[in-house]
């Protein structure tokens, strides 16, 4: 049993709470420019003093409406400035909030606002007011709905008119460090979702102890362009910390025109999950090759990671040296210029984003520092830092964490951003608590400096008839890298060997089929048993399978006729496969491997 710990860098008041850097910020730095609002004739700056009267505004409308103190309200909309807005004038009001992801069906819906509650929600468009209409008959405790695009801002602003400011400010101040600031749903990837109960205190301390090691992301004069959905644990902290930094931040919900966007914006730094990442460097890869560029990007990509690697080994070479000074004028460049031309940073967490990429984009002259945390943990519990980054580990535990590994490899942890349990659920909250410990459901190991790998989830360890306990995470993500693949799902417990299912990426497929002589009209489905096809997903596990012992390969994949999408039910709104679903949907095919 291996355990490390960091002394805390910051202790939470117990009188403080989320909207004290809101009311500070406005006070001091009033001029101070904290969001970049999207507006139809481009980016609108709010300044601090704005955002604050603008959330006592909202915060006197929903205390008008009814709102009381610790009532839960509702928050269903895609990463946009208001989402931002309301969810400070909730916690401004006392109240609350309750993300819901934007793309959920009715029936989660129902689930989420009846569980919690809430007595109101806000909702982003028509669609999502008929989601709510459709269930509310039978929730009785909801009074209020109001809707993002038909005004609800300025509905609730005229509505809180009669509201004297200082009920805003009583309210507020009521608020203390372990009162409840949010119930966040989990994603659903095993069951029915659950409510993590985070306090203000969790919230706060998370941040404050996580930002001195990100100075060079988080800091007054930083900014980036937020694309995550704000009902994500990762992208609500960052939210946070934004405000925390004064640092300046921006919405964007539409990621279809996504380069465009950077290159306005101009982030100096991003938040993402592993799958954007990979997206970034197969697209480029992919028009590097179909552009008859590919020689100069293939060596390009080589040098890169040979550069990366070098800084931890005692610095590059003279030659390699001039050859990444060569590439970064001919490749590196243009892909720092399709973040926005200022990014050199980013965060990536959610899932492992796998050493190859990091020491890509490292190489390329953008440091992605990984991270590890679950919604329980608020969400942040390790996370790689500017003078303690080790690429191929989610870092150490921040300041005040203690991480211990268990005897069967579970990681367990302690500290103060860590959730007091599940809404509701008495039984759910003690699975996941032992002797003051919190079970995070994943498997990993700690190195003798506190580094934290993560090799799997308890629960989805393979283990072969034949004794073999096998991660598949490590060839998940090795196969993702293959321009062509999109998902990987490793099979084989219980059986005799590891088998996969391997979905294509349709936005890489018509190059592919153009290069190598395939009808344009034919689907994924049409050509998934191509002998081409085949071979190129064949040196994808191939690759893969290097990684690994010959018992833990590969033997056997399955290309499947369409890819996994959040629409069909196989992945969870922050892009995580819902492996449960995807073995039951695709029960045939296991059994065509095995037969």
């Amino acid at each position: 049993m291996r355990e490390f710990s960091v002394p805390p860098v910051a202790i939470v008041p117990d009188d403080t709470n989320l909207t004290d850097p809101v009311w500070n910020n406005a006070e001091k730095y009033p001029d101070t420019v904290q969001f970049s609002r999207r507006t139809p004739e481009g980016w609108q700056d709010v300044t601090t003093a704005r955002f604050r009267d603008e959330v006592i505004a909202v915060a006197r409308g929903l205390i008008a409406s009814g709102v009381g103190v610790g009532d839960r309200v509702g928050l269903m909309a895609k990463t946009r400035y208001e989402w931002t807005l309301i969810d400070y004038a909730i916690w401004a009001a006392g109240a609350v909030t309750v993300p819901i992801y934007e793309t959920s069906s009715a029936e989660q819906v129902e689930w989420i606002l009846s569980d919690s509650g809430a007595v109101a929600c806000v909702v982003e468009t028509e669609h999502h007011e008929n989601l709510v209409t459709s269930v509310r008959d039978r929730l009785p405790g909801l009074q209020h709905v109001w809707r993002i695009d038909n005004d609800a801002v300025g509905q609730l602003t005229a509505a809180g008119e009669s509201v004297d400011p200082d009920e805003v400010e009583k309210r507020r101040r009521s608020r203390k460090a372990d009162d409840i600031a949010t119930i966040i749903y989990t994603s659903g990837t095993t069951g029915r979702p659950k409510g993590c109960v985070l306090t203000h205190r969790n919230l706060i301390w998370d941040i404050d102890n996580t930002l001195p090691g990100l100075s060079s992301l988080l800091h007054e004069g930083a900014a980036t362009l937020l694309f995550l959905p704000l009902a994500h644990s990762l992208a609500r902290i960052i939210q946070v910390g934004m405000v925390h930094a004064r640092a300046r931040l921006g919405h964007l919900s539409d990621t279809s025109n996504l380069v465009a966007e950077l290159a306005t914006f101009q982030p100096t730094f991003l938040l993402s999950v592993p799958r954007v990442f990979e997206k970034v460097y197969n697209t480029a890869k992919q028009r590097a090759h179909s552009s008859g560029r590919g020689a100069i990007f293939d060596r390009a990509e080589r040098v890169a990671i040979a550069y990366s690697e070098a800084l931890d080994k005692g610095g590059p070479g003279l030659g390699l040296r001039l050859a990444h000074a060569i590439f970064d004028r001919l490749v590196y460049r243009k892909l720092r210029a399709a973040l926005g031309g200022r990014c050199e940073r980013a965060i990536s967490g959610g899932a492992p984003l796998g050493a190859r990429l990091a020491h890509f984009f490292r190489g390329i002259g953008v440091t992605v520092f990984e991270g590890y945390g679950l919604t329980e943990t608020s969400p942040v519990t390790a996370v790689n830092l500017e003078h303690a980054l080790k690429i191929g580990t989610v870092g150490r535990p921040i300041p005040g964490v203690t991480i211990r590994i268990a005897d069967d490899g579970e990681i367990m942890i302690k500290g103060d951003h860590v959730f007091r349990g599940y809404w509701n659920n008495e039984a759910a909250t003690a699975e996941v608590f032992k002797d003051g410990w919190l079970l995070s459901g994943d498997i990993g190991e700690l190195d003798s400096e506190g580094y934290l790998t993560i090799t799997g989830r308890k629960k989805e360890i393979i283990v072969t008839a034949a004794g073999k306990n096998v991660a598949p995470a490590v060839l998940e993500d090795r196969i993702r890298a293959h321009p062509l693949v999109s998902q990987c799902v490793v099979i084989g417990d219980k059986k005799p060997f590891v088998a996969a299912l391997i979905t294509v990426d349709e936005e890489a497929l018509p190059k592919w089929k153009e290069q190598h002589g395939k009808p344009a009209e034919a689907t994924v489905a049409d050509l998934r048993e191509d002998p081409d096809l085949l071979a190129e997903i064949q040196s994808a596990v191939d690759e893969a399978n290097k990684a690994v012992s010959r018992a833990e390969s590969i033997r056997v994949f399955r290309v499947l006729p369409r890819d996994f999408s959040e629409a069909t039910g196989e992945m969870t709104p922050s892009l995580k496969v819902k492996r449960n679903v995807v073995l039951s949907r695709y029960a045939d095919e296991i059994e065509a491997i095995y037969s």
